[in-house]
């Protein structure tokens, strides 16, 4: 049986988080750059990176990307307190740690009316030539863009945010864990209702009911049952490029006994996302060819693991996989071998895109970066094995926030 690295003691998770210490430090890592860019002041509606500026738990999230009425932040280099336009200000705002004076009623932003309040604002907060930086911009945005800018064109703020997030404080780390907690809770249950007849809807509704009955804030995105195809031929989806298609929108599909589900789901707690990934077998036990797969897959991920550590490279962990899997990818060509997870399920880095090699050796890994890692091993003639493993980065390896057997494959653990 595969081993794998001994886990790092070095960095102390608190059960719960401590949310006025979050917000304060999640705050002053914002401002710290912000000036490292020369950003006088952010403009953020993503709902991520709202969540992270502000504390602020908002029920939508990824579901809240076409909604209008959704929360924005503007936060200011010399403000100790982002300013939180809010829907709803009775419900999630009461929950963060913004003072009342800096909570305001909703920005429309996707209508010109809105962004006529917008450039108000901005007139009455930002400095004469201070320098924006903005997350999005919705179309009223870029029609009014001089009227709200007058400065010149607002940067990108995804090169302020993204260092600040990619490192996170062990509060952050609680919540993610905790996100993680509820949704292997859930997961139980849903494992246990898996048989012939069941059909995907009725996993997601199981798993949503008893996310939330256990706390969860949100449900980050659609869960994924999807049933992996056998072979090329068998009428499945690919992609354009003739690979394997994931993931595929859950149906009302009735799963029929021996199909392999590739599970994928994500909730939060308090803004936090968890991201579980498992490979299930309706209503049978795995034969000696999946069980092989799933065994290569735990030798990939030993061997992953054995080179994560602060100091090393987004690189380094490509090379290890694709050496454990015989020289080829064990990701699928349009996803990654991992990611980093926070306020969204998916943050940078992206390890194995077609941002390509060299980006990924330049990507050092800091001491306290949540990774999540999602090999895949798949071959023509069965419906291969993925799971999802999610750690933090430590100084001297790293230590592991996800606890899900590998049942029916087998029960232990990394």
């Amino acid at each position: 049986m595969t081993t794998f690295a001994p886990q790092s003691t070095s960095f102390d998770i608190p059960e719960l988080p401590d949310r006025a210490r979050m917000y304060r430090e999640c705050g002053a890592r914002l401002r710290d750059s912000m000036r490292d860019k020369g950003v006088d002041a952010l403009v953020l509606i993503g709902n991520g990176n709202v969540v992270y500026a502000t504390g602020v738990s908002w029920p939508l999230l990824d579901a809240g990307l076409s909604h209008v009425e959704r929360p924005v932040a503007i936060v200011l280099a010399d403000d100790p307190h982002p300013h939180l336009f809010m829907p709803l200000r009775e419900g999630s705002a009461s929950q963060s740690e913004v003072p009342d004076d800096h909570v305001h009623g909703p920005l429309y932003l996707e209508f010109d009316e809105g962004v006529e309040v917008l450039a108000t604002v901005l007139a009455d907060l930002v400095p004469t030539g201070g320098k924006v930086a903005v997350d999005e911009l919705t179309g009223a945005m870029r029609r009014a863009s001089a009227k709200l800018f007058p400065a010149g064109p607002p940067s990108d703020a995804a090169q302020v945010v993204g260092p600040a997030k990619l490192v996170k404080t062990p509060d952050q780390v609680s919540c993610v864990r905790n996100a993680c907690r509820i949704t292997e809770e859930a997961m139980v249950d849903v494992q246990k209702a898996l048989a012939p007849g069941v059909r995907q809807v009725d996993l997601s509704a199981a798993f949503v009911r008893r996310a939330f009955e256990l706390g969860a804030t949100a449900n980050m995105l659609e869960a994924i049952w999807q049933v992996m195809p056998t072979t090329k031929t068998s009428g499945s989806v690919w992609t354009t490029t003739g690979d394997l298609a994931l993931p595929l929108l859950t149906t009302e599909r009735e799963l029929e006994r021996g199909d392999v589900l590739w599970t994928d789901v994500s909730i939060t707690y308090t803004g936090y996302c968890s991201d579980f990934g498992r490979t299930w077998l309706v209503g049978d036990e795995p034969t000696d060819r999946q069980q092989a797969q799933f065994d290569k897959w735990r030798e990939i991920l030993a061997a992953v693991l054995a080179v994560t550590k602060a100091g090393a490279t987004s690189g380094d962990l490509a090379r290890a996989a694709i050496a454990a899997n015989g020289g080829t990818k064990p990701w699928l060509p349009h996803f990654y071998l991992g990611h980093g997870i926070g306020t969204n399920a998916a943050e940078m880095p992206m390890i194995g895109t077609d941002l390509g090699e060299e980006f990924d050796d330049n990507f050092v890994f800091p001491a306290g970066m949540l990774l999540v890692l999602e090999p895949v091993v798949w071959e023509d003639g069965t419906g291969g094995y993925r799971s999802e493993e999610i750690v933090v980065i430590t100084e001297d390896g790293y230590r592991s926030i996800t606890d899900y057997p590998y049942a029916p494959y087998g029960q232990d653990r990394i």
